[in-house]
């Protein structure tokens, strides 16, 4: 899967604009770093990622098995070490209205371990820089 955003930051600090095809979204850093926090810092985006990715995936399973969730609540903590170059997700998942049992849980922590977006974060990762 390639995906292309495009970040455009102009002169009022820190204020971005990300654009992924027709969806845009804005990020920003808030007052105490400069910004405005008109919008999610760049952390807040990439814990978001995790959380929203983890939650259309169990949507999808628990869809598929026509169980009874009316609500998949997913709270991701991102804790950056910067020093020891390691950063720990603390990821959170509650259901509501929902009489799923314990073997049911199990089952949805392994579906959560596959959202394509844990799997990034847990695999080797490569960014490769060109300025044009």
């Amino acid at each position: 899967m390639s995906v292309t955003v495009k970040a455009s930051l102009g002169t009022t600090k820190y204020y971005t604009e990300v654009t992924a095809g027709e969806n845009t979204i804005i990020t920003d850093e808030p007052v105490d770093k400069g910004g405005q926090n008109k919008g999610l810092n760049p952390f807040e985006i990439l814990a978001t990622s995790l959380a929203s990715c983890t939650a259309a995936t169990l949507r999808m399973y628990i869809d598929r098995k026509e169980w009874n969730v009316e609500k998949i609540d997913v709270e991701v903590e991102m804790e950056n070490y910067p020093l020891t170059k390691t950063a720990i997700f603390k990821r959170n998942i509650s259901f509501e209205g929902t009489d799923i049992d314990e073997e049911q849980i199990k089952r949805l922590h392994t579906i959560a371990d596959a959202c394509p977006v844990h799997k990034l974060l847990t695999n080797e990762i490569e960014i490769n820089t060109k300025f044009v």
